[in-house]
């Protein structure tokens, strides 16, 4: 019996000693990681790099900026020449063919400089398409690391519930040898059975996060969504964002939102000064040339005059148009208000979800981990001297697996909020140059 119960206990080590790792011990090297497929590891700065290259709606902006450029030198030009002749029969019956000529032509002088205001409007909103291609590479970046992180994690959280079913296969052998000689009830073996099958479950539901997170990376990327993809790096959590203040300084100062709100401004107040200058009339130069009963001679009479339109008839009209400028303006400034009123308050809500999330890794880490595994030993010295029971420590592996699971799911989200917060605020803070000013 000693003997049996020799060989049991070995079993149990054995399938137990595999796990007992050191927590926060370093990772294995990223090299060792292949995709299923054959792929290289996945490399996140590959992953942006590729959608800042190949995404269609990126691609949609900027051709949206180079329609919004060719706005500007059609604003700036003048109105265009005009030319036009009258005919005029001389004769009194249908064989005459005698004819009166008037050719004319005119142009209209922008003196009161309307054309270059209108130019300066166009300007400014061109400056907003172009702040809205880098607000949509800002939203795309972000969008790319957060599933990177999650693909990540899901892979991470597959190879836990892998080890842990394996593990859990080997109780149950080692369970049923117990209760084939009489030492242990058959309950042990069904809660064995039990739990392997709810894992075998979970593996499912990572195995379908491993495929939204791939498909999602593909269409970001403007790839086919079964196009395979290598295996992420393990996760590692980064340093700290830095202070509330800082990033909240940051924000307003490089939130692409917060610019194009700026232009929009920008343009509305050269709109207001452009209704104003409506009331000021453009000369329009005319040149008149006349030909008579068909003389040989090209021109016989000349005329030159000049002409005004007559804004003061139609009081209403011009008002009105001051109006609409002004409170166009006001809307803008009340937007750009509200909205760095939303961004110090988002950035304080993602600053705090970021501190919260990296205190729940740390505690995890440094504290909950060592101790579930810590507890994991106990049990088996107890179950080595009959202290305690088969399903105490298999109990206790499950415990811990599920604390080092949370604990990766914790790191996992504080990467993922980082990522949130570099999209709120319009890049990482303290790069070394702004995008806008390229």
């Amino acid at each position: 019996m000693m003997k049996t119960r020799l060989l049991l206990w070995n079993l149990a080590v054995l399938s137990i000693g595999a796990p007992l790792q050191t927590p926060g011990a370093a990772p294995s090297p990223a090299g060792d990681f292949k995709d299923p497929l054959g792929g290289e590891v996945l490399s996140i700065d590959s992953v942006v790099q590729e959608v800042l290259h190949h995404n269609r709606s990126l691609k949609a902006a900027e051709a949206n900026w180079a329609a919004m450029k060719q706005r500007i030198p059609q604003a700036r030009a003048w109105e265009d020449t005009r030319a036009g002749v009258d005919v005029e029969r001389a004769g009194t019956t249908r064989f005459d063919t005698f004819t009166d000529n008037e050719w004319m032509i005119s142009q209209e002088i922008p003196i009161s400089g309307k054309n270059r205001l209108r130019g300066r409007a166009a300007e400014a909103e061109a400056a907003g398409a172009f702040l809205e291609v880098h607000r949509r590479e800002v939203d795309l970046v972000a969008r790319a690391r957060a599933a990177y992180f999650r693909l990540a994690n899901a892979f991470a959280q597959l190879d836990l519930n892998t080890k842990n079913l394996d593990l859990w296969k080997q109780f149950i052998a080692s369970a049923r040898n117990k209760y084939e000689l009489g030492v242990q009830s058959q309950s042990d073996v069904l809660v064995a059975e039990t739990e392997a099958g709810r894992l075998e479950e979970s593996r499912f539901d990572f195995e379908r996060q491993i495929s939204e997170a791939q498909s999602e990376m593909n269409v970001l990327m403007n790839r086919p969504p079964k196009s395979p993809l290598g295996r992420p790096s393990p996760l590692t959590a980064s340093e700290s964002p830095g202070a509330l203040g800082d990033l909240q300084q940051f924000a307003l100062a490089h939130r692409p939102d917060l610019k194009i709100l700026q232009k929009k401004i920008d343009a509305a107040k050269t709109r207001v000064t452009l209704a104003k200058r409506q009331w000021i009339p453009d000369p329009e130069i005319r040149v008149e040339a006349r030909q008579f009963n068909g003389s040989p001679k090209a021109i016989q009479e000349y005329d030159t005059g000049i002409f005004f339109n007559v804004p003061w008839a139609n009081p209403g009209k011009y008002r009105a148009a001051i109006l609409e400028a002004n409170n166009m303006l006001e809307s803008s400034e009340h937007d750009l208000e509200a909205m760095q009123a939303e961004t110090l308050g988002m950035i304080r809500n993602q600053h705090q979800k970021l501190h919260t999330l990296y205190h729940h890794y740390e505690l995890f880490h440094t504290k909950l981990v060592p101790l579930a595994w810590q507890t994991v030993e106990s049990k088996r010295l107890s179950y080595e001297s009959d202290k305690a029971t088969l399903l105490d420590l298999l109990t206790a592996q499950r415990t811990a697996r599920e604390t080092e699971s949370a604990m990766q799911q914790h790191l996992s989200d504080y990467l993922i909020a980082r990522a949130e917060l570099e999209g709120m605020m319009g890049g990482k803070f303290g790069a070394a140059a702004d995008r806008i000013d390229r």
